[in-house]
């Protein structure tokens, strides 16, 4: 397993935990982690069928870049690590 494999698997678990975890918490409406899954769906489904042969490879990172928007969404900001 190569590391861009761990990265992707660390993006899903990280999206997977910040969906529950903005939805159990209420930081997240059901309109907004509905329009999330959206997004989620459309890029598994449309990114294989990319024209341009790098972006099918590119669902990793379009998880991450999720991820970064549910953190935003979620903690009003940015999350301080000091």
């Amino acid at each position: 397993m190569g590391s861009q494999a761990v990265a992707g698997f660390i993006a899903h678990l990280a999206f997977w935990g910040l969906l529950a975890y903005g939805w159990t918490t209420v930081a997240l409406s059901v309109a907004q982690a509905m329009v999330i899954l959206a997004l989620w769906i459309g890029g598994a489904v449309l990114l294989p069928h990319a024209p341009y042969e790098p972006m099918r490879a590119m669902f990793s990172s379009y998880v991450a870049m999720l991820d970064i928007a549910l953190v935003f969404m979620i903690f009003k900001g940015d999350v301080r690590l000091t």
